[in-house]
């Protein structure tokens, strides 16, 4: 099979020739540019690393890394990925670890006195690293948390020439790769995670005392939200397969929320923009969540999702196989691959190679499973256990499954 006939054979429930796998086609299968370059190290490639994604410093994961490590999903996303930073100019830098690589030209920030990094807009800092750092930390503050008057927030609406910008790409990745093809577009802020950045508690207590203005805020968001759709399946068409959208419902023991408050305040919102996707395009739906969601899955499903990631089986009750005897012919799980807290950076190739196994017997089988890791691959995670994990992950053949280890 080529990569995208495989992820869409997984994303139907039914078994292609290998596992599809994904890295680096979203900001949450992606891996530290650090990380990157060490692997490009060990596998003798010496092309610049590319940092895409400022906010998280992720590498553009390239051609030749993708092919030797299996890869079948790309990316389509916006030329600012991150904090209105356009991705071109590129020039030499230089991180904390003194990783060297290449960043876009407006990416200038400031020092402070204490060596953490700012960005700035308007000359005010949006986002910081600490010194010694790997990555930024966002200082905005959104509507939910400042509790803005509804008449004032003003979500972004897609311009014409980002519309043209997703065309263009579209087209080329549908034309010239064989990629399957992701693209990122939920609301314009995510309803419930995203509103609490910068005052997540003022939020939390929003959402209990305050129901009117969360739904009032939600549908406003939602109805931004369903115009961007509609311009952005309106330039590209059937070109973008999967569909993402994002929103952190769940901790390491539990979730955020309790289900009665999620049916009430968010899901009624989520389920409206995803019934217009469904009814409108073909576009599979996938929502990135990270810990323990096992309480909220049958309200995800409901609401209209098709692929949960990253699948974080170290979280309370996300058992492997429970998820998978229990809603494995209703969801897609798209990660799972092993613990990337603790296995991935900690442990040696064989006990990657091991876990990596386990999980793969139990999500693998009658399809409905793309292999990614548990979120971004981190700063200092050894080459040699990234190597291992996919590496594993590639020689599964559906053909010959009693043993992942004979091709």
């Amino acid at each position: 099979m080529i990569s995208r006939d495989r992820v869409l054979t997984a994303l139907e429930h039914a078994e292609p020739d290998r596992l599809p796998i994904d890295l680096g086609g979203t900001r949450q299968s992606g891996i530290a540019a650090s990380t990157y370059h060490r692997l490009k190290e060990r596998l003798g490639i010496s092309s610049p690393t590319r940092v895409y994604d400022l906010y998280q410093m992720l590498a553009e994961v390239e051609r030749p890394v993708m092919q030797r490590l299996g890869a079948d999903v790309v990316g389509l996303n916006r030329p600012e990925v991150a904090f209105g930073i356009r991705n071109e100019d590129w020039r030499p830098w230089r991180m904390f670890d003194e990783t060297p690589v290449e960043v876009p030209g407006d990416f200038q920030p400031v020092t402070r006195p204490n060596g953490d990094l700012d960005i700035l807009a308007d000359g005010k800092p949006i986002a910081r690293m600490p010194a010694g750092g790997y990555y930024f930390d966002r200082l905005e503050i959104y509507p939910g948390a400042a509790h803005l008057p509804i008449e004032q927030v003003n979500p972004p609406v897609i311009c014409d020439a980002l519309c043209e910008h997703y065309r263009l790409q579209a087209e080329a990745y549908y034309q010239n790769t064989d990629f399957a093809v992701v693209a990122p577009l939920g609301p314009p802020y995510e309803l419930f995670y995203g509103l609490g950045t910068g005052g997540f508690e003022n939020w939390m207590i929003t959402l209990a005392a305050d129901p009117d203005y969360v739904d009032a805020l939600c549908e406003k968001l939602v109805g931004i939200w369903l115009e961007n759709l509609h311009r952005f399946t309106q330039a590209v068409g059937d070109r973008v397969h999967i569909l993402q959208f994002n929103d952190d419902f769940g901790m390491q023991s539990g979730p955020f929320l309790s289900v009665k408050m999620f049916r009430e305040l968010i899901m009624p919102h989520y389920a409206r923009g995803l019934e217009w996707i469904h009814q409108n395009t073909a576009m599979k739906i996938f929502l990135h969540s990270d810990g323990a969601l096992m309480p909220l899955i049958p309200s995800l499903i409901e609401m209209g999702i098709d692929i949960l990631n990253p699948i974080q089986t170290s979280a309370q009750g996300m058992d492997a196989q429970t998820l998978k005897d229990k809603y494995g012919d209703q969801l897609v799980f798209w990660g799972g691959s092993l613990d990337c807290q603790k296995t991935l950076p900690f442990g040696t190739p064989e006990e990657v190679r091991q876990e990596v196994e386990e999980h793969i017997r139990v999500f693998a089988p009658g399809g409905g499973y793309v292999f990614a890791s548990v979120h971004n691959i981190q700063a200092g995670v050894p080459p040699e256990n990234v190597l291992s994990m996919f590496d594993t992950a590639r020689q599964w053949s559906y053909f010959r499954r009693e043993n992942p280890r004979l091709l």
